[in-house]
């Protein structure tokens, strides 16, 4: 059996090409280990936030905030007293993470268009779109995410960790939220929702 010779050339375009592809898989290893390491001060966050009390008083100005609401969100939500209990939750659990509850309504609108049964390609669930992964770090594997209060809950946590994280910057929080830090696309759109259709000036 006689075998062929490899010219100089070829031989180098053959190491070039195999440190390429191992370049490359040790890249994807790294990102892969990236992507499943937990933020734990995220991780502290959502463990305060949903181990408080289910009630939440609303303030007055809450009643006005939800005829206005109501009004603008008829066309996603036609079944009034759904609309209503939906609104009702979700000013709760902004207002208890801190949050302007038309902007959580402007994420929502992008995450879900208000389908608290919606499943992404990659898990997510319910209207925020929450990772179910978070459940089994919290040690609530019991926690139901298709829940509207529970999703909610986390949702808005995880929210209001990375404004904070981001000093304010919303854009940059909701780039995280979404895990496209870097890419403006979704922070657009999101806005664009908020401001066009629900932006409450307060």
């Amino acid at each position: 059996m006689r075998w062929k010779s490899i010219s100089a050339p070829d031989m180098l375009r053959r190491c070039v090409v195999t440190a390429l592809l191992q370049l490359c898989l040790c890249s994807t290893a790294a990102a892969q280990a990236q992507a499943n390491e937990v933020d734990q001060e995220l991780k502290a966050a959502l463990m305060q936030t949903v181990a408080r009390a289910e009630s939440f008083p609303d303030r007055f100005d809450a009643e006005v905030w939800l005829l206005d609401m109501s009004t603008r969100m008829a066309p996603y939500l036609p079944n009034e007293q759904e609309r209503l209990e939906f609104l009702r939750l979700v000013h709760q659990e902004s207002r208890l993470a801190g949050l302007k509850p038309d902007l959580v309504i402007a994420l929502i609108h992008a995450e879900s268009l208000f389908d608290r049964y919606a499943l992404s390609s990659a898990g997510a669930q319910g209207v925020m779109q929450v990772m179910p992964f978070w459940k089994h770090e919290l040690g609530r594997a019991e926690d139901n995410l298709i829940d509207l209060g529970t999703n909610l809950r986390y949702g808005c946590s995880i929210l209001k960790h990375y404004l904070d994280r981001e000093n304010g910057n919303i854009r940059r929080a909701l780039a995280r939220y979404n895990g496209s830090l870097g890419s403006q696309r979704y922070p657009d759109r999101v806005l664009d929702y908020w401001y066009r259709f629900w932006y409450v000036n307060e």
